[in-house]
């Protein structure tokens, strides 16, 4: 269905939360209103089928190395084979427009056992119009055909929506219609999101489906809302930790859910909720660099709004007796092990005691819920410091263990992925946890307060759909 300059507007508002008519929904209200790859069985062989793909991925030299996303996808991409449709796997990898997904399609064709076309150029970024080479080569491509678009950050258009506000809607909405538009006139007008990790406001996630006939989640992606995701809406303790203090949005969302007891938390989270815990407490805690103004652009920077923030949660937790379990000892930038931070410094990792707290809450943990009925759920996200440097890992070290020791005590353990996963496979194994999930980000988005981008774009595309059926 053909997308007017006024309906993208209005779509747009709805995406970055403008919309007077967006009703407020739950994470499974939101998977719930999105079709699953199944209701496509009935699409005819010979069909053009658009698959947003998880393909930001850096492929090793062998399959399984480095390409866990592009495997995601195989089980979609083999449904769409088996159907003939002709399917045009697009998306992005990492954030810079030179980037390139010629690897990827020699991974995916690995992955496949199959040729793999690509299309280098693809759009006229002046005119944004898709060029009609790519129209002439999907209708000359055999049924069951799967071909790559390349780098869809490639393109401004793409990434238009990244730092707007409502303000920018109206400069920016024909340009989007217009884009949408072609790629239902020139590519498919059914599109399957197989690409659990897009969590980010890319037009090819969030703004192409409003021109389709036909939408659904891909197989994995569909299964992680169903199964996994959906378990961790019933974590009990949650370990948080990271450098991006906007996280405290998502605990905070996640502790209002009311199914919370306990939260261990490192890192940036950390700092803040240290600082708010010792001002409700009548005392000060000095953050060092991190609240200095000087440093105002750094992203380990913490504002003062985020410190009355975070003295809410902890007013509110204490209330309801959550437990706050923080770092109580810091290496900071030379090694140092220190019980503050002070002026001039920055924490890079937790110190021993800190560890011994977190194993200690852990034993808390397991105690409480030794012999419940139902297995706990513990969700895990991110690392306690720079783990990547050695002087900086030895928190991260030694609380990896711990998830081995809450799942050999019958506690589902879910980690988060990105870091956290990175962490898992360096210093662990995948089964010490129930399930490590393949994007941090997403996981976080879904279970914080903000609907999943590309959820919200096919729940509203479907009930664009019943409304002109």
């Amino acid at each position: 269905m053909k997308v007017t300059t006024e309906a993208m507007a209005a779509w747009c508002r709805r995406l970055l939360g403008a919309g007077p008519d967006m009703p407020k929904l739950t994470l499974q209200e939101y998977a719930a209103g999105v079709p699953r790859l199944d209701s496509l069985a009935d699409v005819p062989s010979g069909t053009p089928v658009l698959v947003r793909g998880d393909v930001d991925a850096k492929p090793g030299t062998n399959v399984g190395e480095g390409d866990v996303r592009l495997r995601s996808m195989a089980e979609t991409l083999e449904f769409g084979r088996e159907k003939g449709w002709k399917q045009i796997i697009f998306g992005h990898i990492g954030r810079k427009p030179e980037g390139s997904l010629e690897k990827v399609r020699a991974r995916i064709g690995d992955i496949l056992g199959c040729p793999i076309g690509f299309i280098e150029d693809w759009l006229d970024p002046e005119t944004v119009t898709i060029k009609d080479e790519v129209a002439e080569t999907i209708q000359s491509a055999e049924p069951g055909s799967v071909i790559v678009l390349e780098n869809t950050r490639k393109y401004d258009a793409e990434r238009l929506l990244w730092k707007a506000t409502p303000d920018d809607i109206p400069s920016l909405s024909e340009k989007l219609a217009r884009l949408a538009n072609q790629f239902a006139e020139k590519v498919a007008t059914v599109y399957v999101n197989e690409a659990f990790s897009a969590g980010s406001l890319d037009s090819s996630t969030t703004v192409v489906p409003a021109a389709m006939d036909r939408v659904a989640l891909g197989r994995y992606v569909g299964g992680q809302f169903d199964g996994p995701l959906k378990d961790c809406l019933k974590a009990k303790m949650v370990v948080f930790s990271g450098l991006k203090i906007d996280k405290l949005d998502d605990l905070e969302a996640m502790i209002n859910r009311g199914t919370i007891r306990r939260v261990i938390t490192a890192g940036s989270l950390a700092m803040a909720l240290k600082k708010a815990a010792a001002e409700l407490d009548g005392e000060q805690f000095d953050l060092g660099l991190s609240e200095d103004p000087e440093h105002g652009d750094k992203p380990y920077f913490i504002p003062a709004q985020r410190i009355e923030q975070a003295k809410k949660m902890i007013a509110e937790g204490r209330r309801k007796g959550i437990e706050f379990v923080m770092p109580v000892d810091f290496v900071l930038q030379d090694g140092r092990v220190s019980e503050t931070v002070g002026p001039g410094n920055q924490q890079f990792d937790v110190g021993p005691d800190s560890s011994r707290r977190y194993e200690e809450a852990v034993g808390r943990f397991i105690e409480v819920n030794k012999g419940s009925a139902e297995p706990a759920v513990m969700f895990h996200n991110g690392v306690f410091g720079m783990f990547e440097d050695p002087r900086f890992e030895e928190g991260t070290k030694k609380f990896v263990p711990q998830l081995k020791r809450m799942t050999d005590a019958g506690i589902k353990v879910y980690v988060g992925g990105g870091e956290g996963g990175k962490a898992l496979d360096k210093y662990g194994r995948p089964d010490w946890v129930t399930y490590c999930f393949t994007a941090g980000g997403t996981v976080l988005n879904a279970l914080g307060s903000e609907p999943v981008p590309y959820l919200l774009a096919l729940k509203m595309a479907c009930q664009k759909l019943i409304a002109e059926s």
